[in-house]
């Protein structure tokens, strides 16, 4: 018979989390195969397990039997861990989870609710444009659930039944996005949190989850999950950012996502004192997506406005603004789509140019390839993370990355969708510099960011430039596909080359050369200048000359700029402009 838990203290949940993040690491390759393109490199099974066991380290470093104090050294080793979209998200998590138990030695059922409750609302803040059927609605579903239990005082049941109710809200994620349905799978970071959820019900039962090698689809015809043997799709790649694009652009209320840190300094308007719930109010109607946190004379503002400057000079009647980082949502959106990048493996190095002492800007930029990196560094990014779709590199390796520069304001270029949450994370865990992240989601859109910039222009006129500098250039890729699908009306065989443009597969062909030839000739307009080819480790000299000749011949006005860009899985990356 199973133990009783009428509550858990410190020691037992450092076990629940170990049994999870041991299922998680079990089931990467699992995750990873829930993807909706069909491409050779997956990431969010890697993702989220190397965020889990950042946080595990940093656990066992720090034992207690106090649950408060073991789920704030968790939170840490998570928030400074953490990688990739989904792995901001399980930080997330977990850190309003720790917020909730901060001082509490063990915890009830009602407790253990309370504190999945706390960690869906500080995940769902935490993202700037939360879509539902992802790992946010999964969470979101099992503490709902959990907060209305009430059969009784065991944290096992409890469990159980929150990890039932995640895997039907699991099943229900291609119902509420299309892409998911479309490719037949359910949502990737969903699925890890399940395993993670599995762990904590086996930790409390004193068993072993059991391995399944078979992965989860949906079943389209009764909405649930079940298991496909055979399949194996470990090497694709996961894409939850490109389910916003079922939003128009015209949609966007507020077009303008503002932050910023107010050290509140009493007296500055005489008769006027700060309340954080009269604070919120007026800011409130300013806009929507509002997140006020207060911590004593800090406070933390996130809000999505149309007139950002309205919003700072309202917070600048209770004290002093720093970390200012506004961003331009209608074109982050209008690039939505381009959520594939290069790279493959892990951030295990940087490679750095000289670094300037206390100068006014530095930059930290994401890229794989020693071609790239060498063009990175040439045109002034100070260090260069190794890394791209997939082992993206933690938070802590972008504050790493900084505080290695002397800069006052430090530009970073993720060059991929799946680094900007974590880069975005960043800023808040770097306090003596300015941090502003340009949302480049493509080694093209980072090097047209940087080459806007202007050295004797300000951080605001450098950071709106570098931000409408990604609208004009065209990013593709071409790859090979792992499996048959079919995406967009492109039928896609196993072992066929896929061109991919800003995230869209627009050709499947048999040959290498073919699929470059139709990929250019979607992104090529008439009105385009230069087209710019970065070969990867596996381009052929003689396909790469008869790639030259094919845009001379089509294109005679064209200028062309061939670059080694040493990059794994992509045989070519293109940039149009």
């Amino acid at each position: 018979m199973s133990k009783r838990f009428i509550s858990i203290n410190g020691n037992d949940f450092t076990a629940m989390v170990l049994a999870g993040a041991d299922n998680l690491r079990r089931n990467v390759d699992k995750v990873n195969g829930l993807n909706v393109f069909p491409v050779p490199d997956g990431d969010t099974g890697t993702n989220m397990n190397l965020t889990l066991t950042a946080g595990c380290e940093e656990l066992k470093k720090k034992p207690s039997s106090h649950i408060g104090k073991a789920a704030d050294a968790l939170s840490k080793g998570l928030l400074m861990g953490a990688r990739g979209n989904s792995g901001v998200i399980l930080s997330q998590l977990f850190r309003g989870f720790a917020k909730h138990v901060h001082d509490l030695e063990h915890v009830n059922v009602q407790q253990f609710a309370g504190a999945l409750q706390q960690g869906v609302e500080t995940a769902y803040k935490a993202v700037v444009k939360p879509v539902e059927g992802t790992i946010l609605t999964v969470s979101k579903e099992a503490a709902k659930h959990a907060t209305q239990y009430r059969r009784g005082g065991d944290l096992l049941d409890l469990m159980q039944e929150v990890l039932g109710k995640a895997k039907e809200a699991l099943a229900r994620t291609p119902e509420q996005l299309a892409v998911l349905k479309q490719v037949g799978v359910v949502d990737a970071g969903g699925q890890g949190l399940v395993c993670v959820y599995e762990g904590f019900v086996a930790a409390l039962s004193g068993g072993l989850v059991q391995v399944n090698d078979d992965y989860a689809t949906m079943d389209t015809t009764l909405g649930a999950v079940s298991l496909v043997p055979g399949m194996n799709l470990a090497k694709e790649v996961h894409a939850h950012l490109p389910a916003q694009a079922h939003l128009a652009t015209e949609d966007i209320e507020f077009g303008y996502c503002t932050e910023f840190m107010l050290t509140i300094a009493p007296g500055k308007v005489k008769g006027l004192v700060f309340d954080e719930g009269t604070f919120r109010d007026q800011l409130s109607k300013l806009g929507d997506s509002l997140l006020v946190v207060a911590d004593d004379e800090l406070v933390k503002v996130h809000i999505h406005a149309e007139y950002p400057g309205e919003v700072m000079n309202q917070a600048m009647n209770y004290g002093a603004l720093s970390r200012i980082k506004i961003e331009n949502m209608r074109d982050q959106h209008s690039h939505i789509l381009e959520d594939m990048a290069e790279g493959y493996e892990a951030p295990v190095s940087t490679r750095a140019t000289a670094v300037t002492p206390s100068k006014p800007y530095g930059f930290v930029a994401v890229a794989l390839g020693d071609g790239i990196t060498d063009i990175l560094s040439s045109v002034g990014v100070d260090v260069v993370l190794s890394g791209g779709q997939t082992m993206n590199p933690s938070t802590e390796d972008i504050v790493n990355a900084v505080n290695r520069i002397d800069a006052d304001t430090i530009y970073v270029l993720p060059n991929n969708s799946n680094i900007i949450l974590a880069a975005q994370q960043a800023t808040q865990l770097v306090d003596n510099k300015t941090l502003i992240v340009i949302p480049s989601k493509s080694i093209a859109q980072g090097l047209a960011a940087i080459l806007a910039f202007q050295e004797k222009a300000d951080a605001q006129t450098n950071t709106a430039a570098m931000s409408e500098s990604l609208r004009r250039v065209k990013s593709g890729q071409v790859t090979y596909a792992v499996r048959d699908t079919n995406m967009d009306g492109i039928d896609i065989k196993q072992g066929h080359f896929i061109g991919i443009q800003d995230g869209r597969i627009v050709s499947s062909q048999p040959s290498l050369l073919d699929a470059c030839k139709k990929l250019l000739e979607e992104m090529i307009e008439e009105s385009s200048e230069i087209v710019t080819i970065l070969t990867g480790e596996d381009a052929v000299e003689a396909e790469t000359e008869e790639l030259e000749a094919f845009i001379q011949a089509a294109y005679p006005d064209i200028e062309i700029e061939l670059h080694p860009g040493g990059q794994p899985l992509y045989a070519y990356l293109f940039s149009v402009e």
